[in-house]
């Protein structure tokens, strides 16, 4: 897509932590002497530490660089907070989100304002708003029923207003406003009579290009004429549409930069001149796409690039960064990433992280030597919890093809720290949504915690994944719940021949298509798993399809080509093969399903209907809802909940340790329509809850 992403990284976790301290040596190897030896010697991780509200997150500074900003609780609920930038003990917060909570906020470059994002339920139905610091007041920006805010374009040649696509006038297609940040006016831009996905724009506020889809699945590329109009600068194929795609233009309005596959494989950055068409090449890797740029904050050159095939690699680009980006590989052997930067580039924020450390924010000034001064440490729960690391792997598939994944084992499973369990564990094959995203290196909680309940963690970028090039992604289409699941088969084959586990004992967990996944796991391969946790997964591709948001419109076609077309006989029929929901007869082991009531994108209905079926076939299965969720758990009170829930569920399942409900239900709006008597000590713990529901 083309849209400018100014939306706040999820959940990334800090501490407090104000004194200016140099950055730390990295950690040292844990002592031989000290591994655990068996399960029970590992200190059990609180669920509290891993999926409660982080203490801080998403740091911040404001494009002058006076003000420090992240989002932190209040009263359990998630809010914006600033404080001096030489002061971060002065923090306060500037929201006051008694609810779902805030995380999704940037600055202006209006002096003392910010701007949030929120949605209600889950709904994903995003309101932006204005924060003004020096008055205290917030406005609503899109003040405007069943509307989603897509933020363009905030630039320092336009301080006092931002570029918003808002769908009010038509449920599918975004206009274009310009929008006063003082006054909450828009302004047309662009009516978007064309069927136009997206706009990019220049930080001068100009519309460039356009993306308008065709009905072969690929898109043009547009340009406005002098008339009003459009004409075609070049065209997109079907092949790569999810692999091209233009990202930015420079201040001075000359130049683009693209993503580019055609004629290639795996996706490189190109610069383009918009003038002359004319493009030159800035960075390639044969074994990964482009995955992250580095753009200075005035001029929008790109000045450093990574590519991302086992981990994230960074290549400079710009000399004048590049003591810089030593400075900050010097942190530690885990990952350092740019999160913010002053419009006079004399100030970063550093986000550092590894599997086994979360998140710790550093202040980078650049003069002189340089100092790194450490802001925020991780999650302070976490330190000293016994977390492990993430082994890359490349698992081959039956086909040849290679399979980049991810393997987290038990703390007392590999105490030799080489990778490999010293005997055979349980197993969950955690399988990721999207399909098309990725897997990969770093700290997550979810890998984490099933670690440290005795589980080896295996997770795969089958294909169809982005990141491995476009052939990786193209090979699967029409093959959900064909060779993408075979790819998942496999490389639980290959775990069992290497002895990270044996068989009958894997479990198989994901969410979104990882859902979906499990289900086709539970029906299509019903010997292979001990059981599945469904999180948001369709059942049904034909409903699910039906049920896709209106303003999904100019991305259906690539649905329709990749998966299956429910207007042909021909692909309903593969549609309705490739669904779970057809085959449930085939359910033989237990199965745990979750889901947020308010989802947009895989509606509940579509877990409703495999319960049902179930139901009336005598199949058991627990099912779990939240009423103020969408796809996915955004309250920490909910996550915590499942968790507690689907950690019971393994436990009997893979026979691995559980913390016990405990209060974890708190401040949840859980519900359990069916099933509750299949976790031990779930029909007990939803007896003594008072529901909480905050949308």
């Amino acid at each position: 897509m083309i849209l400018r992403a100014f939306l706040a990284s999820l959940l990334a976790v800090a501490a407090t932590a104000c004194s200016r301290e140099p950055a730390p040596a990295p950690p040292a190897e844990p002592a031989q002497a000290q591994a655990p030896t068996r399960l029970e010697e590992v200190p059990l991780i609180p669920r509290e530490a891993l999926f409660g509200n982080p203490e801080r997150a998403n740091v911040q500074i404001s494009p002058d660089g006076r003000h420090l900003s992240w989002i932190a609780p209040v009263d359990g609920v998630l809010n914006v907070w600033v404080a001096p930038a030489g002061d971060a003990s002065a923090g306060r917060p500037v929201t006051s989100d008694k609810a779902r909570g805030i995380r999704q906020y940037f600055w202006a470059y209006r002096p003392d304002t910010l701007l949030y994002l929120r949605d209600s339920g889950g709904d994903e139905d995003f309101r932006l708003y204005a924060v003004d610091l020096a008055s205290g007041a917030s406005r609503d920006l899109t003040p405007f029923e069943n509307t989603r805010a897509v933020v363009y374009e905030v630039s320092h040649l336009h301080p006092d207003q931002v570029l918003v696509g808002m769908n009010d006038r038509d449920r599918q297609w975004h206009d274009l406003y310009r929008v006063d940040l003082a006054s909450g006016e828009r302004t047309l831009v662009q009516r978007n009579s064309e069927r136009i996905a997206g706009y990019l724009t220049d930080p001068d506020f100009q519309v460039r290009l356009a993306i308008r889809s065709r009905d072969d699945g690929g898109s043009d590329v547009l340009r406005p004429t002098e008339d009003g109009g459009w004409e075609v600068r070049e065209s997109i194929g079907f092949d790569d549409f999810l692999t091209t795609g233009y990202l930015s233009i420079t201040s001075d309005g000359r130049s683009a930069y693209l993503r580019e596959s055609r004629e290639r494989n795996t996706v490189a950055l190109y610069e383009v001149d918009l003038e002359s068409g004319e493009r030159s090449l800035v960075f390639e890797d044969p074994r990964a796409d482009v995955s992250d740029a580095l753009v200075h904050p005035r001029s929008g050159r790109a000045q450093a690039v990574a590519a991302n095939y086992l981990r994230n690699e960074w290549t400079v680009l710009d000399q004048d960064i590049a003591t810089d980006m030593e400075r900050l590989r010097a942190i530690g052997p885990g990952e350092a990433s740019v999160s913010a930067r002053t419009l006079d580039d004399t100030v970063w924020i550093v986000a550092y992280a590894a599997a086994e450390e979360p998140t710790t924010y550093y202040r980078y000034d650049r003069a002189g030597d340089g100092v790194l001064t450490r802001l925020f440490s991780a999650r302070p729960a976490l330190d000293g919890m016994p977390l492990v690391p993430m082994w890359p792997v490349e698992i081959p598939a039956r086909d040849g093809l290679t399979l980049v994944s991810y393997l987290s084992l038990p703390a007392h499973s590999d105490r030799d720290l080489d990778g490999r369990p010293e005997a055979p564990v349980p197993m969950v094959l955690l399988v990721h949504g999207g399909p098309w995203a990725r897997d990969q290196y770093g700290y997550s909680g979810y890998p984490q915690w099933l670690a440290n309940r005795g589980y080896a963690v295996l997770q795969v970028n089958y294909r169809g994944s982005t990141g491995f090039g476009k052939d990786f992604v193209n090979r699967s289409n029409h093959e959900w719940a064909g060779a993408m699941h075979d790819d998942l088969v496999d490389a639980v084959q290959w775990a069992i021949d290497r002895g990270v586990t044996a068989k009958d004992q894997v479990a198989i967990m994901g969410g979104s298509y990882g859902g979906y996944a499990t289900l086709v796991g539970l029906t299509f391969t019903p010997d292979t798993f001990a059981c599945g946790v469904d999180i948001v997964g369709p059942s049904n591709l034909v409903t699910l399809f039906e049920s896709f948001p209106a303003y999904w419109a100019s991305f259906m076609e690539q649905w329709y080509r990749r998966v299956g077309d429910p207007r042909t006989e021909e692909g309903k029929a593969l549609l309705l093969e490739r669904s779970p929901i057809t085959h449930v007869d085939r359910i033989q082991r237990p199965l745990l399903i979750a889901q947020g009531a308010n989802d947009p994108r895989v509606v509940k209905a579509e877990s409703d209907q495999i319960v049902e079926a179930m139901q009336a076939r005598g199949i058991p299965v627990t099912y779990v809802l939240f009423p103020d969720e969408g796809h996915g758990f955004a309250r920490p009170e909910n996550s915590k909940a499942f968790a507690a829930v689907a950690e019971g569920f393994l436990a009997v399942c893979l026979d691995g340790r559980s913390e016990g409900i405990g209060a974890d239900f708190d401040g949840s709006s859980i519900t359990v329509p069916v099933g509750a008597d299949g976790v031990p000590g779930l029909a007990a713990a939803l007896a003594g809850h008072e529901q909480a529901v905050r949308n």
